[in-house]
């Protein structure tokens, strides 16, 4: 999928999400393109306020979206209480890739934006139009939003617009600070945190606690001087709603840290006990059967006097989960899947042990992955940590996915699970997902290195240099022949190791087919790679005999000596000649001349 497309997806998904009250406006079937470009659109608003605002809720949503006639040029808004902002927001969704990666929004229609004359109290345009309920809605909420003066206003536009200076934005906006969402944001900014459930991070988390059934108070706390600096632990039991809820609204932004997310079938068996003990116990079990969660703050408070008997608050600044992120996950499941429902009595008196690090002196970047890494040898754990996890928020991984997203699309799962929750709202299939053992096969076996690319642990092994892997030749090399094969390898798993000719034959296509237009890819890689095939075992049966190597063998028994010849292609496939005999061979070959001189063309 481009990420276009992957925008699309998600686009219509936000669509489905719309109540049957809501269908004039977001119809579950469009009856033309008109009526489905239109939906997009206010689904395009949907994503930033969801991305932006963690507005997990459609009906909440839809609230603060106010396109339509006579709306002064305003198409969606939210008053932030948090950062005391109030966002206006103008966007232009175009309908095909193309256009929505070049065209651009015309001033004019930034010129129409009426956020002063709304402000002002105004009730009409500057026609005398009056404008729309939303519109009028808007001005009331900003009239009794408390403390009000104190906020500052932001333009947010969704589209494409370059070459002005911010000073001739400011003026075209009637005074505003204004942020531009262009292509390349929305892809970078909206599209992959929604993909990757990192979209709303949490900087102060509450969370309730029952302490009815604590006999020495809400928690244990002490402090301790580590390598790393002073940390205070505080351990205490916390209802497992709270963890449900919190894990639904944040996802994988607080698992950032943590060496894997959430990890759906491979982890299928713990998982499945997890909410087995959950759904289908009445009693607390899973207080004894879970290892509990480990969290990392930078600042930590705990309340006990909060004016309501037998509860108490714990405030946690910047969390990120450690250790846990399969039962934090699991519980979140549970709980969007009773959300609508009595989700109350599905958690009732069920809690889980939460430990809570707080790192307090040494807050640097550095120092917590070092401290999670430390804590990662340590912890047992229900599901194993291993090596290439501990790898997977290294910065050259990072570095490594956000390449390959950005240039070609391509979503690299450097850890293990991240991309499951777009997966499970189905705004990405599964088959989309590269596995990160495999980027590093398609790379070598593309690039001539094709007795590399069958070597296990690969992830483990790469002893290469980010510059070298982004190698504007290598790198397209890499993904022509991952699509290449996918196309060769399409009855098997796509992340197994395969046999040598396979790779083999990713190299011979890159070297044969590769067009020169990014755009081609696809449809060559699709065309060509039966031509390969059809005439694989012919090529090797041509060479044969220029690889064959006499060998001898000894029957022990008898003492006997026999002469065999032993065909070494390995050798073969890795020897400089290689290249020319593919060129040789299938050049030669009428039925594949044709389609061999248009793919370099890239026609």
């Amino acid at each position: 999928m481009t990420k276009f497309e992957t925008l699309i997806n998600i686009l219509d998904t936000i669509i489905k999400e719309a109540p049957a009250s809501m269908s004039s406006k977001y119809p579950k079937k469009f009856k033309n393109s008109e009526e489905q470009n239109q939906a997009r659109s206010r689904a395009f608003i949907h994503l930033y306020l969801k991305v932006s605002f963690g507005l997990l809720d459609f009906i909440e949503r839809e609230h603060f979206v106010t396109d339509g006639s006579y709306d002064g040029g305003i198409d969606g808004y939210f008053i932030n209480k948090e950062n005391r902002t109030a966002y206006f927001i103008q966007s232009k969704f175009r309908t095909n890739g193309s256009n929505f990666e070049t065209k651009e929004i015309a001033l004019e229609e930034v010129l129409v934006m009426d956020v002063n004359r709304i402000l002002d109290g105004e009730e009409q345009d500057e026609t005398g139009k009056e404008y729309n309920g939303k519109i009028k809605q808007l001005q009331r909420e900003i009239s009794t939003t408390e403390n009000i003066a104190r906020y500052s206003n932001q333009v947010i536009i969704l589209a494409n617009l370059s070459n002005i200076k911010p000073s001739d934005l400011r003026k075209l906006t009637g005074g505003f600070a204004t942020e531009i969402f262009n292509y390349e944001q929305c892809y970078d900014k909206l599209v992959f945190p929604v993909i990757t459930g990192t979209f709303f991070n949490a900087t102060d988390l509450n969370i309730n606690i029952d302490l009815s059934n604590k006999n020495a108070g809400s928690k244990i706390s002490y402090t301790v001087q580590t390598k790393k600096g002073e940390c205070e632990i505080t351990v205490l039991f916390v209802p497992t709603i709270e963890l449900g809820r919190i894990m639904y609204k944040y996802k994988n932004s607080i698992l950032k840290y943590n060496p894997r997310s959430y990890l759906g079938h491979e982890g299928k068996h713990v998982n499945n006990a997890i909410r087995e003990t959950i759904i289908e116990k009445e009693t607390n079990e899973f207080a004894l059967f879970n290892n509990g969660i480990t969290m990392l703050s930078d600042e930590t408070y705990i309340n006990e006097k909060i004016g309501q008997k037998n509860k108490a608050q714990l405030i946690v600044k910047n969390p990120q989960i450690i250790n846990g992120g399969q039962t934090s996950y699991t519980l979140s499941r549970i709980y969007e899947e009773n959300i609508t429902k009595d989700v109350e009595s599905v958690f009732k008196n069920k809690e889980v042990l939460l430990k809570v690090i707080t790192l307090l002196n040494n807050k640097q970047h550095e120092s917590k992955l070092d401290l999670i890494n430390d804590i990662s040898e340590a912890t047992n754990k229900q599901t194993p940590v291993i090596n290439a996890d501990k790898m997977a928020n290294e910065k050259l991984q990072v570095q490594i996915q956000k390449f390959l997203f950005d240039k070609y699309g391509l979503l690299y799962e450097r850890k293990r699970g991240e991309f499951a929750d777009g997966i499970f709202n189905g705004y990405i299939p599964s088959d989309s997902v590269m596995e990160r053992n495999l980027f590093f096969r398609m790379f070598y076996c593309s690039n001539g290195r094709i007795t590399k690319a069958r070597e296990k642990k690969l992830f483990l092994k790469q002893g290469i240099s980010f510059q070298a892997l982004t190698d504007s030749d290598k790198a397209d090399n890499a993904f022509f022949g991952y699509l290449c094969f996918r196309r060769l390898n399409e009855t098997k798993q796509p992340t197994q190791r395969v046999d040598i000719s396979t790779y083999a034959k990713v190299y011979v296509m890159t070297v044969l087919f590769k067009p020169t237009n990014l755009q081609k890819y696809k449809e060559i890689a699709d065309n060509s790679y039966k031509i390969v095939n059809e005439n694989w075992e012919v090529f090797l049966e041509h060479y044969r005999d220029n690889i064959a190597e006499t060998k001898t063998r000894t029957n022990k028994r008898t003492g006997e000596v026999t002469t065999y010849q032993s065909y070494n292609y390995a050798k073969w496939f890795e020897s400089d000649r290689f290249m020319q005999d593919i060129l040789n061979y299938f050049s030669a070959q009428t039925t594949t001349n044709k389609n061999i001189t248009a793919s370099r063309d890239g026609h």
